[in-house]
């Protein structure tokens, strides 16, 4: 059973609620509506699995429509509503995680039509507050994010405060009672009842680096998650400087430390790190980087609402983290041809993975990533995807290719 949000939150959607009546007073509830913007989204998209343990590959044709509206702002007061339908095209030869066809590998994209967002806001020149039904990435995703690979999103009924007393300075305060996950309301863990509250703050005064703060405070009641309720609490520096006219050069270095929380019958006590170099040359970018998800008594750091699909592999072997821990040793090289016309603007990146566990140090496998992506017009991008796993003592050997056509009008 889903819990009633907390008596702030309660409060805040009622003020927020009020807006109508602020807008009518202001310039007529007819130009709040009126003035407003709306938009269409559409994704085409093929995903091809084959891996090793089943006799039948997966096939999912899969259509994305999102429709979105957006109020005028009045007196500082908006509204925001989208709505999305996710629907298969031919046949489901595949494990949609819902439909039972378990003969077949998972491709997490149910054919579902929800309410996706649905938010009121206030916004001022420092404040800005937000209750609703909403999509939230903070940072880079990998603690809290919307998994926007996948066709459906991942949301949040949340309440969320924004403080911006300087451009340089930001602090985010947010507290999540529900989590509206991928896999759509058919799925028993399609919405997580949680007591959850993040806390971001971001400083960007200095010239070398942009320096956050977090703490992510999950508590996930409906069992068996509430096993991944945590508290994590870190520190995240990253930054990038032109070192000539040709060459750029950036960082990024990141620690936290996780532990067991609110009823989490697990005791432990795990670390995390994060550290990258890259270099940017004439449309080349390269990358070294080194991910550790650490483990303390069998049980592993995890991050269960990130955006996973980002890290540690596109083959998604590492959703869950092993209970020996995971590490990640990768490297990347990309190139984006110059220009406007013929190929210009054409990414192509290819990503290595070499993933061993923590404890132990045993070899987990590699995974080989590649990508051709372009905005063929103002409107239109094209990409082609494919990730190759070759299992070392987890998982199995797993390859995907996805063919995506998206349009934004």
């Amino acid at each position: 059973m889903k819990k009633t949000a907390p008596f702030f939150s309660v409060s805040a959607l009622a003020l927020l609620a009020a807006m109508p009546a602020a807008a009518q007073e202001a310039t007529g509830a007819s130009n709040f509506i009126a003035d407003g913007d709306a938009g269409l989204d559409l994704r085409y998209r093929l995903e091809l699995v084959d891996q090793d343990g089943f006799n039948k590959n997966a096939t999912a044709s899969t259509l994305l429509t999102k429709l979105w509206y957006k109020t005028a702002e009045v007196n500082g007061f908006s509204a925001y509503v989208e709505g999305t339908n996710v629907l298969v095209l031919g046949s489901e030869t595949y494990n949609n995680t819902v439909n039972g066809n378990t003969s077949r590998p998972v491709v997490a994209d149910p054919d579902v039509t929800e309410f996706n967002q649905g938010y009121v806001q206030y916004k001022n020149d420092d404040f800005t507050l937000k209750a609703g039904r909403q999509g939230i990435n903070l940072g880079n995703q990998r603690f809290v994010g919307t998994v926007g690979f996948r066709q459906n999103d991942q949301t949040y009924d949340a309440a969320a405060a924004i403080l911006t007393p300087t451009k340089e300075l930001t602090a985010i305060y947010g507290y999540v009672w529900n989590v509206n996950r991928i896999f759509g309301n058919d799925h028993p863990f399609g919405d997580l009842d949680t007591e959850t509250q993040v806390v971001n703050v971001i400083y960007s005064g200095f010239e070398f680096a942009k320096i956050t703060a977090y703490a992510y405070l999950i508590d996930l009641n409906d069992a068996p998650v509430f096993g991944l309720s945590s508290s994590t609490y870190g520190a995240r520096l990253e930054g990038n400087k032109a070192v000539s006219e040709n060459l750029k050069l950036g960082y990024e270095i990141e620690y936290a430390s996780q532990s067991d929380y609110k009823d989490n019958p697990n005791d432990y006590s795990a670390d995390y790190w994060n550290a990258s170099l890259s270099a940017s040359s004439s449309g080349f970018t390269g990358q070294i980087g080194y991910e550790l998800l650490g483990s303390d008594n069998g049980v592993a750091f995890q991050t269960p609402l990130a955006t996973l699909h980002k890290f540690n592999g596109w083959a998604d072997k590492f959703l869950s983290t092993p209970g020996a821990g995971l590490e990640d040793l990768n490297a990347s090289v990309a190139y984006k041809v110059p220009g406007e016309t013929g190929l210009g603007g054409t990414l192509f990146k290819l990503v290595y993975h070499d993933f061993s566990s923590d404890v132990g140090n045993s070899s987990y496998g590699s995974e080989i990533d590649a990508l051709i992506s372009k905005k063929v017009t103002k409107y239109i991008t094209a990409s082609v995807k494919a990730a190759f796993y070759n299992a070392d003592g987890f998982a199995t050997d797993t390859n995907k290719i996805w063919f995506t056509l998206g349009a934004k009008f």
